[in-house]
């Protein structure tokens, strides 16, 4: 008895034994690890239980690869910044190149041109003389920059120019004038009439000005100014600084004279400048023109002067 079963032990036993060889003589190639729970399966659920493992390995590798479609790998969204913080670094150095030609344009913009110039002389000059502007002209020109034709900044510009006649600037004048002031349009002839105004509260360039008017007024074929524009002048440079210039001019209105010359016109302005409106450093021997003179004389015997007394008193 005890024989027989161990016949029985060793009848089960080779059947395992020849199946484990051989398994492993040829390995399962569907059986990825030794130990693996599936090999306590039977066949038929063991391929089950691969199929079904595929199948959701496929529909998670699937599942990747639409998570990478809409959503970019990390490693790429970092190339990108990095090509977005490189373009950005760029743009500054396009930005101060496009300031420098913008300065360079100004730099254009504000420097003298010649040509500009006349081209500029050419809309006002007339159609007769193409080289000099005339009265209609000149009309024209002070109604484009923005001034009266009787303005004393037009005197002052055409001191600039060393216009030689009143209501008539010549190309050579035009160009030497506005050259010294760098002016080539419009613009920038309005831009420079403030600092034309500021050269008369200079003493010397005003007395520049004051004698260059005389000549540059008066009729040419006279030597000298007829009295109607000497008023006319003077209530223009020294009608706001001369205190007692509404009363030379009454003295010129009731007097016999037809004109003034250039030493009575240049010692006006020097009697304004030093005597007093009370005439009391006023010095009757001193060297004055006898219209001087004769001016102070009719301050004395007019009524209700301050501080003068006749002379016959």
């Amino acid at each position: 008895m005890f024989v027989f079963d161990i016949i029985v032990a060793l009848f089960h036993i080779a059947p395992m034994a020849g199946t484990t060889l051989q398994e492993k003589a040829t390995p399962n190639t569907d059986i990825t690890e030794k130990n693996d729970i599936t090999l306590l399966l039977p066949r038929r659920l063991r391929d089950l239980s691969l199929q079904e493992s595929s199948t959701v390995e496929l529909e998670d590798s699937e599942r990747l690869a639409r998570l990478s479609i809409v959503m970019p790998p990390q490693r790429r969204k970092r190339v990108e910044v990095v090509e977005e913080t490189k373009a950005n670094s760029k743009r500054p150095r396009m930005h101060n190149s496009s300031r420098k030609s913008s300065r360079n344009t100004e730099i254009i913009d504000d420097s003298f041109s010649h040509k500009k110039c006349n081209l500029l002389f050419t809309e006002y000059a007339g159609p007769n003389d193409p080289d000099m502007i005339g009265p209609e002209g000149m009309e024209k020109f002070c109604e484009d920059i923005g001034v009266e034709p009787e303005n004393i900044v037009m005197l002052v510009l055409a001191w600039k120019m060393e216009a030689k006649q009143m209501g008539f600037f010549s190309k050579s004048e035009w160009l030497r004038g506005l050259s010294d002031l760098e002016c080539d349009s419009i613009d920038k002839i309005r831009n420079k009439l403030d600092y034309l105004r500021s050269l008369l509260n200079e003493p010397v360039v005003f007395k520049n000005i004051y004698r260059y008017a005389y000549d540059f007024a008066r009729d040419k074929d006279q030597r000298s100014m007829d009295i109607d524009t000497a008023k006319a002048m003077l209530q223009l440079l020294l009608g706001r600084l001369w205190s007692m210039y509404s009363l030379f001019h009454q003295f010129l209105e009731q007097s016999k004279y037809k004109v003034i010359n250039k030493d009575q016109w240049c010692n006006v302005l020097e009697f304004s400048r030093t005597i007093k409106s009370d005439l009391s450093n006023y010095d009757e021997d001193g060297a004055w023109p006898v219209l001087l003179d004769e001016f102070v004389e009719w301050l004395k015997t007019k009524q209700n002067y301050p501080n003068c007394k006749s002379s016959s008193q």
